[in-house]
């Protein structure tokens, strides 16, 4: 039963909501389509660099998608005093292994990995990309022609998600789907103070990326990528993101657990974004995501609920090209939509400072970084 919309606090606050997100998905409907590889010879130099810290198990596919790619220039793994035989490993697979250096004081593992990547390469340009990632042949030549012709000074892309069971297939699209309604569709030049980024797969000119501070810009933050282009973005940075689901895959974790404690994590943002926005984030989460198929299961629900659930199962058909087929489960995605706004909102209010072994101080303050010295 949908009951008549009255102006009640809850529902006056859910129509504001409401209102929010569709003006946040409008532009969505003119985003650019994903990019596609583009093989072929380059005229620039390119080095991939890859931060590791224990990825023995997980480097290898991504090793040896890179040694096939003739537009790739030099593979640099930054072996982040792995435990394990992650360096034996990458100089196995033809990559020139730099040892990581002692963590400094204010800085976070993956940014500092990255930093000493970027110093020991001389390329024109620098793509990052995360252990877990495989790519495409040819895609080094979409995102060097797409960083072109944009003007970007960075530019990172989404990938497509390769997921496991029902578990993952169910819970991840639903903690996807947080992003979108927070931030809107991506595509194009980020805003400054909504930046959305993805630090799995990156790429800069390298002498302009160490003009604007490198990867000090996030020295202490956890959720590193969205303070790099939200700090870049603010210093005058022009910062892009786009579709690199043609391009890149990436096995995030192994099961459903993982991906409720790993991204539940970073999800959040929560040493990246003013506690103000994100108590406003999560309000919309909740009132336009969350709740309107629950409402309407318990019969209290209004047109406004059979609007927004409508608007819901048209995103799960948008974001159906995020995913690797077969994955069937995705499509019931929105049952998992109350688990999802409450991961996040745990992961808000008790922020985790822990990764792969190490803990950190608490961070700075949403909005500020830490800068290479």
């Amino acid at each position: 039963m949908v009951r008549r919309w009255r102006p009640t606090p809850c529902n006056v606050v859910q129509a504001a909501a409401a209102a929010i997100v569709v003006v946040r998905l409008l532009p969505g409907a003119r985003r650019p389509a994903p990019l596609e590889p583009r093989p072929g010879p380059l005229g620039a130099s390119v080095s991939v660099i890859v931060p590791a810290r224990d990825e023995e198990h997980r480097i290898g596919p991504l090793l040896a998608a890179l040694a096939g790619d003739p537009q790739v220039g030099e593979v640099v793994v930054v072996d982040d005093e792995s435990a394990d035989a992650t360096a034996a490993v990458a100089a196995a697979s033809g990559a020139r292994v730099v040892p990581g250096r002692p963590l400094p004081v204010g800085w976070v593992g993956k940014p500092w990995a990255l930093q000493q990547g970027l110093e020991a390469v001389d390329s024109d340009w620098v793509v990052t990309l995360d252990a877990d990632v495989v790519p495409r042949p040819g895609f080094v030549g979409a995102l060097l022609e797409a960083a072109g012709a944009g003007g970007w000074d960075v530019l990172t892309v989404g990938p497509r998600f390769v997921l496991g069971g029902a578990g993952e297939q169910l819970l991840h699209p639903a903690m996807l789907a947080t992003i979108v309604y927070r931030f809107g569709a991506p595509g194009g030049t980020v805003n400054r103070r909504r930046a959305l980024a993805n630090g799995q797969c990156l790429v800069a000119r390298r002498t302009r990326l160490i003009e604007l501070g490198g990867f000090g810009a996030a020295a202490g933050h956890l959720t590193d990528d969205i303070a790099l282009a939200r700090t870049l973005a603010a210093g005058g940075a022009k910062v892009g993101f786009l579709d690199g689901s043609l391009l890149v895959e990436v096995d995030m974790h192994a099961s459903v657990a993982e991906v409720w404690r790993e991204w539940g994590r970073s999800l959040p943002m929560a040493d990246a974004t003013p506690p103000l926005q994100q108590a406003a984030d999560l309000a919309v989460v909740w009132l336009a995501q969350a709740l309107p198929l629950p409402r309407l299961l318990a019969g209290r629900g209004t047109p406004a609920d059979v609007a927004l659930v409508a608007l819901r199962l048209g995103l799960v058909a948008a974001t159906a090209g995020s995913y690797r087929r077969p994955a069937p489960f995705t499509w019931a995605a929105p049952i998992a939509d109350v688990p999802a706004a409450a991961r996040l909102t745990w992961g808000a209010v008790r922020p985790v400072r822990r990764w792969r072994g190490r803990s950190y101080p608490a961070g700075p303050p949403a909005g500020s970084a830490g800068r290479s010295g």
